[in-house]
């Protein structure tokens, strides 16, 4: 059996202030009229409409502006979510509306009721992602949602990191060292013999005579004078 009732509060899937609706018998008697949720509509009780639906226009004008600052914050906020992963990298699980919400709570203080946030499907990969927020019937926003891992990256083994870290030796001037360069002040280097060559005698510096000293005077040499 039905009956029909006048909402005084805004109930989820039903209506909001003023809204007549007709609801089960029992389902009136027992929670709406104790909660005063609902009043019986009657001939008294349609004068209080009019006050019913100014009410219900203050409150859906203030959850109209507050949704909106709200999606403006939200806006420029980053939520970061940590998950569990494999060594490959692979998320253990997903992330879910319920998540974020905890999350947005715990992170910046804001309660928003998780079925405001609209995920297609969880989220599986790592990394950052753009979430719809459906805050309002005529607002909505969007939150960046950064997913990490809380498992560490494995290490690589110390031959591999000491093979990055390997540099060819520099000079003086900071230039790479070119293999088998001879040393500065190195002109020549000894040609490599063939089979049956005799070495060579190392080269001496031979004597120089002494200078004879000049005399002062010149000697004339004279020629013998012929006789008469």
């Amino acid at each position: 059996m039905k009956t029909e009732v006048i909402l005084t509060s805004n109930i989820v899937g039903l209506g909001g202030e003023s809204d007549q609706v007709k609801v089960a018998a029992g389902y009136a008697r027992n929670y709406l009229f104790p909660q005063r949720l609902a009043i019986p509509l009657t001939q008294a009780n349609k004068r209080r409409l009019e006050v019913l639906r100014q009410r219900r226009a203050e409150r859906e004008a203030h959850e109209f502006n507050s949704m909106s600052e709200l999606a403006k914050g939200v806006s420029k906020l980053i939520c970061v979510v940590t998950v569990k992963t494999g060594e490959d990298g692979k998320m253990f699980g997903a992330v879910t509306a319920g998540m974020i919400a905890e999350q947005l709570k715990t992170q910046f203080d804001i309660s928003l009721d998780k079925k405001k946030i609209h995920l297609e499907h969880p989220i599986r990969l790592l990394g950052e992602h753009e979430v719809e927020l459906h805050l309002h019937p005529e607002v909505k926003g969007a939150l960046k949602v950064r997913v990490e891992s809380s498992t560490p990256l494995p290490t690589p083994p110390p031959e591999a990191a000491a093979s990055t870290e390997e540099k060819k030796p520099e000079t003086r001037e900071g230039r790479p060292e070119r293999r088998g360069r001879r040393p500065e002040g190195e002109h020549s280097a000894e040609k490599p013999r063939t089979a049956g060559e005799k070495p060579r005698p190392a080269r001496t510096e031979r004597a120089r005579p002494a200078k004879v000293e000049k005399s002062t005077k010149a000697e004339k040499t004279s020629k013998p004078e012929k006789a008469g």
